[in-house]
């Protein structure tokens, strides 16, 4: 049984490490985009069109990993989308994170007609199919990145709000909730002194997988014109401009792919990492 614990935390430790070695690669990256992309994202050269990456013949060193159709070099745009995606990830999953969490809270602390009420609102929320909720709050807001967050915010916080329900619930029916009680200390000094604690490791999870999920929502969005300006470089965009040339140039399609799929796995990894480690029977 010991061997089996210790091999559980061997997996969880390596997948916190590989997936937080990459994240923290291609945020500071992205991050940096600026000062070390080696071109403009948007600048054409059309003489420079469709160059293959450095291990092809008849690549030209001062485009690393090829160009595009219209010139623009592949790891300048992959730099700066990776800005993007990050940027909806961490802003995105935040917000998420309160705005379900606190209503998690409050429905399984309180109970009574508050927990009613709000799983009502979560049961109905959860009956829209996401992905068309969000194209169509898209749609009526218009295209933009504050659109991706705000659409990314209304469709996950049921997420967030039901899974943190159940644990504030299991955390009311606690020993130290009743002797905070007994001792004076009033409910929503309770709620947030005694349980949110508990119950923030299950938040932390939840949000790294949150994440990841925004990631995929601003690719797909973007795949299908409807995330910010289609003369900013998006992973989605660069992988929709790429399926129409993937059998000229397939590295303007593989090569953000990749990216995206490294960046959603290494954010879903840190969240099972991050599970196995909080586990209170691997503990």
């Amino acid at each position: 049984m010991h061997d089996g614990r210790g091999a559980v935390r061997r997996r969880a430790g390596a997948r916190l490490w590989l997936s937080a070695g990459w994240l923290t690669l291609a945020g500071g990256a992205a991050l940096l985009a600026p000062w070390i992309a080696p071109h403009d994202p948007l600048a054409q050269d059309l003489f420079a069109g469709r160059m293959p990456p450095f291990w092809v013949a008849g690549a030209d060193p001062a485009y690393p990993l090829g160009t595009d159709s219209l010139g623009r070099d592949v790891l300048s745009r992959i730099l700066h989308g990776g800005r993007i995606a990050f940027l909806v990830a961490l802003i995105a999953g935040l917000a998420t994170a309160v705005l379900g969490a606190t209503l998690g809270l409050l429905a399984g602390f309180f109970r009574g007609w508050v927990d009613v009420a709000i799983s009502r609102l979560i049961d109905i929320w959860m009956a829209f199919p996401p992905v068309l909720f969000s194209i169509l709050l898209i749609a009526v807001i218009g295209p933009g990145l504050w659109s991706i967050i705000i659409a990314i915010i209304v469709i996950d916080w049921t997420r967030f709000a039901r899974v943190v329900r159940a644990e504030a619930m299991g955390q009311g029916a606690m020993d130290y909730v009743a002797s905070a009680r007994v001792a004076g200390r009033g409910r929503i000094s309770t709620l947030v002194v005694e349980i949110l604690p508990n119950v923030l490791p299950t938040i932390v999870v939840l949000l790294t997988l949150e994440m990841g999920i925004a990631v995929i929502v601003e690719a797909i969005l973007s795949f299908v014109n409807l995330s910010i300006s289609t003369d900013s470089p998006t992973w989605g965009g660069m992988i929709a401009e790429g399926r129409t040339s993937v059998h000229q140039a397939w590295w303007v399609l593989v090569l953000p792919l990749i990216a995206l799929f490294l960046t959603v796995l290494a954010f879903s990894q840190l969240g099972e990492g991050l599970k196995d480690r909080f586990d209170p029977v691997l503990r």
